[in-house]
């Protein structure tokens, strides 16, 4: 195992954040979760996948709604008020699926890298001891919980928690399918202030090992020291990892409008950029659904999922759907899909056809710029 310290911590998160591809929740709201750690002086311990015993038990905390959710206060109604509970519900759902199991679970995996969700899975690490994986079932940041590789290779959700900023808990015993499970779950953060946290795929080392995508972790780790060396040196961010991470830089302008709202526990809309320097007189719209789905350059596609879609400010700090404005300065650029995702199975569920996007899946390497 490999003891983390602050330092590394934040640059994962940092990392985690651009490969949210515009989703994966607020990243100062993550780093604020893992300052409580930071303060107590815990400790995190990151583990190869490699290394984890067949026989232990690896499950998934993370939360599920609407990215806005997260700098909002929750409400069940605009006339009743609920009482929050004093720590994050991603711990009440893990507990109770420890709880539910009568086993401890060894270790902790992220579900997505984003710069909430991932401090989700780190701040329970840290909370309860346990060592984080080096591993994800989905390599960026997703929309629905059908969008991970545990899905691909066939590894029931269930049993899984789902616990409210209110202290509500549900375990769902079984589920139908993962669809099932997405419709249920989301429902119950519809009605809890657009987000609740969830723990679920409790499964054994050696299942773990062989349905993720190993070294994620490190991957977002690497992506965030770029980040901050390019800003320590005044560097220009996305250029930096775009060359780092086999990436293009896509459009650099300002955000002449953005079109946001809260629909069936998503944040959905479309941010319209006009270009700036060399692409003056241009403009960029991308179109979302929590993550970054397409980008169209003066109204011809540029890329589409599962490719990344990810943006930093003039500063390189992440960008992420919906915490920024008109007028703001905004860098795109493009960083290819874990290959699990290209595949025919991938593409079924996170290529443009999911979506309803009417365009055929053509890696942003290939599409003439």
């Amino acid at each position: 195992m490999q003891k983390l310290n602050k330092q590394d911590i934040i640059d994962i998160l940092y990392g985690c954040a651009v490969l949210g591809t515009g989703g994966g929740g607020n990243l100062q709201a993550g780093i604020d979760m893992m300052q409580e750690d930071f303060d107590a002086g815990r400790t995190l311990n990151l583990i190869d996948v490699k290394d984890l015993p067949d026989d232990c038990i690896v499950a998934t905390p993370y939360g599920c709604g609407a990215p806005s959710a997260s700098t909002r206060e929750p409400e069940y109604n605009p006339d009743r008020k609920l009482t929050r509970i004093e720590y994050p519900p991603a711990v009440l759902a893990f507990q109770s699926l420890e709880e539910f199991l009568g086993k401890k679970i060894y270790a902790v995996s992220s579900t997505e890298l984003g710069g909430m969700n991932t401090a989700e899975a780190l701040h329970i690490a840290c909370l309860l001891n346990r060592p984080l994986v080096d591993a994800d079932p989905a390599g960026r940041s997703v929309p629905e919980l059908i969008h991970s590789t545990f899905y691909l290779k066939d590894r029931p959700i269930h049993p899984m928690a789902v616990a409210t900023w209110f202290g509500d808990v549900i375990i769902l015993k079984e589920v139908a399918d993962d669809f099932r499970a997405e419709a249920l779950v989301r429902s119950m953060a519809c009605v809890s202030g657009d987000e609740v946290s969830v723990c679920d795929h409790p499964m054994t080392g050696d299942q773990y090992r062989r349905s993720v995508i190993p070294g994620a972790i490190s991957y977002a780790w690497k992506i965030g020291k770029v980040l901050r060396k390019a800003k320590e040196d005044g560097c220009d961010a996305a250029q930096a990892i775009a060359e780092a991470a086999g990436g293009a830089v896509l459009f650099r302008g300002r955000v002449k409008n953005l079109c946001s709202q809260c629909r069936d526990g998503f944040d959905c809309g479309e941010t319209l950029l006009e270009g700036t320097g060399s692409y003056a007189g241009e403009t960029y719209r991308i179109q979302f659904k929590n993550e970054n789905l397409i980008a169209c350059r003066n109204d011809k596609t540029d890329v589409t999922v599962p490719d990344l879609i990810c943006m930093v400010d003039k500063n390189g700090n992440p960008m992420t759907n919906p915490d920024f404005s008109p007028g703001d300065e905004m860098n795109v650029f493009a960083l290819p899909a874990p290959e699990i995702w290209t595949g025919e199975d991938g593409l079924k569920i996170l290529g443009p056809s999911y979506f309803g996007i009417d365009e055929p899946y053509i890696p942003f390497q290939q599409r003439t710029r």
